[in-house]
């Protein structure tokens, strides 16, 4: 839903850019924004701010790296690989390989952005261009030409709360619940991040800069599970997960104190990486969808005890309930915790914030928005 309904602009782009080189962008994290709202009201809030910075730290195993490589002696055309343990696919250049987070991806990503040297060995047919048919060697990341981390789910509206019927402990995307209903796990951090300070992510579209793990990133467009006509609140907010976008990020400009491998017993790994957008405040609709509190905003519970298409439901729960650290199913209590990590999302929103005020860090709006053709069509 565009932020634009209900309240005409009284902010432009070029106004935003030229105050950001004047230096007097006035840029707070989404918290530090509706602590104003709750204290000077949402018109003063308003003038106080310009942008805010809204961040997230979820784990996600829908990621790949893409390595691009020089080329040895003799050359070679690369058809498979393996970095550390992962296992790479080729052919889509002659020396690119492309490496999924599952299956050791997201290991070899932490190690090479810690330092460390992993051994590498390569395969592939052999022509009379490319007569090489083997490699064995070990790379660094400063023997990596160039690569992407490339997000394919970067950032998404709101998130899920699992739970499960059955007895004993349930694998998740998340982690393991206990069940019946004994725990449960919340994937989206509710009032703050991206997809609730800007629902319908009407400020991103394809070329809009983003914030991952201390590298610039760039939206490539719609992310996988995209979901942009679900049913929202009166505020435009969704009440399940919605609209989502992709990223693609440097390799090289990645910082490692932002972005974890985490490995999952029968569900495999995946990467908890730190993300953070800006969010222009062009009007006062814009404001008051960034002021929604926790109490304000819903996710639904679903039954990931049964493994159907469409999981079942199990109703919803505000994120104040939530972060509590309990949430009521009934006449059940079940302990809840978060598959994510508040503390890392707030570091990389405060670091926006920084390089906004900065100017190290561009205001861009799209030029064209996400598409709002569904990206989740199921198969029959």
């Amino acid at each position: 839903m565009s932020a634009a309904r209900g309240d005409a602009p009284v902010r432009s782009e070029s106004e935003l850019i030229a105050l950001q080189q004047r230096g007097d962008l006035r840029v707070c994290t989404a918290e530090r924004f509706r602590a104003r709202v709750a204290e000077h009201g949402l018109q003063e809030a308003f003038r106080q701010t310009h942008v805010v910075a809204a961040g997230e730290a979820g784990f996600t195993a829908q990621a790949s790296l893409v390595l691009h490589l020089g080329p040895s002696d003799p050359p070679m055309r690369i058809e498979r690989g393996r970095l550390g343990s992962a296992e790479a696919g080729g052919g889509h250049g002659n020396t690119d390989l492309v490496l999924p987070m599952q299956g050791g991806g997201a290991a070899a990503l932490e190690a090479l952005l810690l330092g460390q040297r992993l051994p590498f060995s390569a395969s592939g047919l052999a022509s009379p261009q490319h007569p090489r048919q083997e490699l064995e060697t070990q790379l660094s990341l400063a023997e990596i030409g160039a690569g992407q981390l490339l997000l394919h789910r970067a950032i998404a509206e709101n998130g899920v709360v699992a739970v499960s019927s059955r007895d004993g402990l349930t694998p998740t995307p998340w982690g393991p619940v206990l069940g019946p209903l004994g725990s449960a796990l919340f994937s989206c951090g509710g009032a703050g991040s991206i997809g609730f300070t800007m629902p319908g992510l009407h400020a991103l579209g394809p070329g809009s800069p983003v914030l991952v793990a201390g590298a610039v990133g760039w939206v490539s467009g719609a992310g996988a599970g995209h979901q942009p006509q679900v049913r929202r609140q009166a505020s435009g907010h969704a009440l399940s997960p919605g609209a989502s976008c992709a990223v693609s990020v440097d390799l090289h400009g990645l910082e490692q104190r932002w972005i974890r491998a985490c490995h999952q017993r029968q569900e495999g790994s995946g990467l908890l990486v730190a993300v953070a957008a800006p969010v222009p405040l062009l009007n006062l609709s814009a404001a008051r969808q960034a002021a929604c509190t926790h109490a304000q905003l819903q996710a639904p519970v679903l039954d990931y005890g049964v493994p159907r298409r469409v999981r079942p439901s199990l109703g919803s729960v505000n994120y104040a309930e939530l972060l509590s650290g309990e949430l009521v199913l009934g006449d059940q209590r079940l302990r809840c915790a978060p598959a994510h990590s508040p503390r890392l999302a707030e570091e990389m929103a405060l670091e926006l914030c920084e390089r906004l005020c900065s100017g190290r860090f561009p205001i861009h709006l799209p030029l064209v928005g996400l598409p709002q053709r569904p990206a989740l069509v199921p198969l029959e």
